[in-house]
Formats: structure tokens, sequence, C-alpha cells
């Protein structure tokens, strides 16, 4: 099954919020919301196209050194499945975002520059996968299969193909 990886934040890098404030996420806001909630990967935080979730074992997000990385095995054969491989491995669409509410957060004057809001604590509903992302250093690329991966898709589907045939009577 191919997949898509990369990071939905960057711990630390700073963005501009509709030019009203400065914003930050530090290290660890994501990790409350992981351990408790269920969150979805969707296109362009369009919840009408769902391409995984953690639950369904399709999204896998972790917090590491750098940010909130993201694995998402991609259904192929569905309409988002296919518009996300296609647009992600143009590289129409290289970047992500998210779609949460604060639980904790830390404010600082700016001085002649906007106020910095740190984000220390969210809960997390939704990653999505969009071409215009709030954080401009977040990622999203295909992941190429290697060798390995393409023989075991090519063994599993003859395995399929030999079980329905036998199943029909028809010499293997």
């Amino acid at each position: 099954m191919p997949r898509i990886e990369g990071y939905v934040a960057r711990f630390g890098d700073v963005t501009t919020i509709a030019g009203e404030f400065r914003e930050r996420i530090a290290q660890g806001a994501f990790a409350r919301s992981l351990a408790e909630r269920d969150v979805v990967m969707i296109l362009d935080h369009d919840s009408g196209r769902v391409l995984g979730r953690v639950s369904a074992g399709t999204l896998h997000l972790k917090e590491d050194q750098i940010g909130l990385r993201f694995q998402l095995d991609v259904d192929e054969t569905t309409p988002e499945g296919q518009t996300a491989l296609g647009t992600v491995g143009r590289g129409d669409v290289s970047g992500c975002s998210f779609g949460f509410s604060v639980k904790a957060e830390r404010w600082e004057d700016g001085g002649r520059r906007l106020p910095l809001r740190t984000i220390t604590d969210l809960n997390l509903f939704e990653c999505t996968l969009t071409a215009f992302p709030a954080y401009p250093t977040t990622s999203a690329a295909v992941v190429q299969d290697n060798g390995a991966n393409a023989r075991r898709r090519v063994m599993e589907s003859k395995r399929r193909a030999e079980a329905a045939m036998r199943a029909r009577g028809i010499p293997v």
C-alpha cells in the first residue's frame, strides 16, 4: 500500500495568524491529545474526504524531536486516495495543517512585532493535506516502495489469483 509521510507541525517554528499574532507549537503540545483522542487525516480540512484514521490503523502520528510526524497508508482505490497520491506525488500539495482547540497557551508581548502565542497543550481533531498550510515548514511526500514491498505485493496478488482459480476448479 502506498504511503504519504511528513510533518503536520514542527516545534518552535513561528508563523503569523491572520495578521494579528505570531504562533508556535511547543514540544509536547500534542502528547496528551494523541493519548486520548482518535484523529483523522483529511484533504483540505474537508471532513467528507477522509484519508486515514488512527483507530483504523491507517494513520500513524508520533511526536519526535522535530514535531508531529505522520505516516498515512493510502487506499488508492478511493477517489480521495487517488487525489492525495496524485497531488502530493506531483508536489502540487506539499504541506499540512491541523484542526485543534487550545488547552493551554503562553503569550509574550511582541514589542514592535506582533504578540507571540506559544501553544503548550491542544486538543487535536484532524490533520489535513493542503496546498496552503498556515505553517510553511510542514511537509508531505509520497514514499516510494522499495523492491521488497513491490515483490511482496506481486506475490500476494498472485496468491489471491491462484486461490480464486482453484475455487473455480481451474488448474493452477
